[in-house]
């Protein structure tokens, strides 16, 4: 709901809705131990017909060659290298097609918290009452959609290539910014994983809060 992901409206004739489905994961520490639990809302993609509900759904990876010729580059003049992911990274993407799904179960419109579900039969498909009919018309991608990938990767390489950075002709998930007086950072991008490269701390600083007033980024420091 924070990324306004969907809006309720009615289902257009001729159009089907796509199911979706919550996934539970607890996240573990290097002990043993349990870090977190983790919920994320899985739309039905394999149901997705090609040439209707998506058309491309390929997203460029950084190569290993490219980070392995980064490290090295870091080895020999020193640089600094920070490293950040990007949190729910495919929700950023907007959709270009028009995909609609049935409603979540347990979803509560905002303004109606306090609003309860009268169950009928069982628990495993209740919805908004009064707002039984309508479905999720999607306004930004879903994982499990078909061109989930593609959509971040585009709405990532519009961002940062408005930002003043350059696009390497070589890796498309290389982006790099630098002054005249040579001074700057290296961005490599690896689904929602990120390395920065800079010549100085104050630079990668900088391209953090870039990239954190853009996206729900979670910082992770000097890379390990």
């Amino acid at each position: 709901m924070h990324n306004n992901t969907w809006e309720l409206t009615d289902l257009p004739s001729g159009c089907k809705a796509l199911g979706c489905k919550w996934i539970l994961k607890r996240k573990m520490k290097v002990d043993g131990s349990i870090d977190k639990y983790k919920a994320r809302l899985v739309i039905q993609g394999f149901r997705q017909n090609k040439g209707i509900d998506f058309f491309d759904t390929y997203a460029p990876v950084a190569r290993i060659s490219t980070i392995r010729l980064l490290l090295a580059l870091t080895a020999l003049h020193d640089l600094v290298i920070h490293q950040m992911d990007v949190k729910t990274a495919f929700l950023n993407g907007d959709l270009d097609d028009e995909i609609y799904m049935k409603q979540p179960k347990g979803f509560v419109m905002p303004g109606h918290e306090s609003n309860v579900c009268k169950l009928k039969k069982s628990p495993e498909g209740f919805v908004m009452p009064g707002h039984e009919s309508k479905v999720c018309k999607l306004k930004k991608s879903l994982y499990g959609l078909k061109q989930a990938p593609k959509q971040w990767h585009q709405k990532f390489d519009d961002v940062v290539l408005s930002n003043g950075f350059s696009l390497n002709q070589a890796d498309k998930c290389l982006y790099s910014k630098f002054d005249a007086y040579g001074k700057g950072v290296i961005i490599c991008l690896y689904v929602d994983d990120m390395l920065i490269f800079g010549i100085n701390q104050d630079q990668v600083n900088k391209t953090k809060e870039f990239l954190s007033s853009n996206f729900d980024m979670k910082d992770l420091g000097r890379l390990r």
